[in-house]
């Protein structure tokens, strides 16, 4: 269990990320599509695992994006947009903002947040996710994670970036 803030007030998750160096656990999450997906969907791909409470927050609309501007830049990557919203919410959001390079997923059947640790388990948040980056190489490896301090607060996306560009150049 992992302990955040939201407006500075205290909330835990239901664990901890994964860890870096670990292989990261198997997803299924649904596409705009309605289709499920899962890690082996991405095979041979870095994934970026940008996981947010709900894209309907002024906080998870920005880090999104910001990681669509930086996502066509990146080689053989994909950045996937992980919330509670239902994929209906996910695809309008994304085509009224005309992003392109992100992939929104829901979590909303699965288990996906208690596998990566981030379920909300207390506090008016219960049952959201907590903000967190989590950057897995093409072999499946995690190699960087982030777990945000206090949930209205965006990510640090040079850390992420970076973890990303190093797995592509080494």
């Amino acid at each position: 269990m992992a302990t955040i803030a939201f407006q500075g007030k205290p909330l835990n998750t239901s664990g901890d990320l994964p860890a870096v160096g670990a292989l990261a656990p198997d997803f299924s999450l649904v596409s705009g599509q309605l289709k499920d997906v899962s890690l082996a969907t991405y095979k041979g791909k870095i994934k970026i695992l940008s996981i947010v409470p709900s894209l309907d927050t002024p906080t998870c609309a920005a880090s999104t994006r910001l990681f669509n501007q930086k996502a066509d830049n990146l080689e053989n990557t994909v950045v996937l947009i992980v919330s509670a919203d239902l994929p209906f919410a996910q695809s309008r959001f994304c085509e009224a903002e005309g992003l392109k390079d992100v992939l929104p997923l829901s979590a909303f059947r699965s288990d996906f947040a208690e596998d990566y640790g981030v379920k909300i388990v207390d506090t008016i948040l219960a049952g959201l996710m907590a903000r967190a980056v989590v950057v897995i190489d093409e072999k499946d490896k995690v190699i960087y994670t982030e777990l945000v301090a206090e949930v209205a607060d965006e990510p640090d996306y040079e850390n992420a970036l970076a973890a990303c560009k190093d797995a592509i150049y080494n």
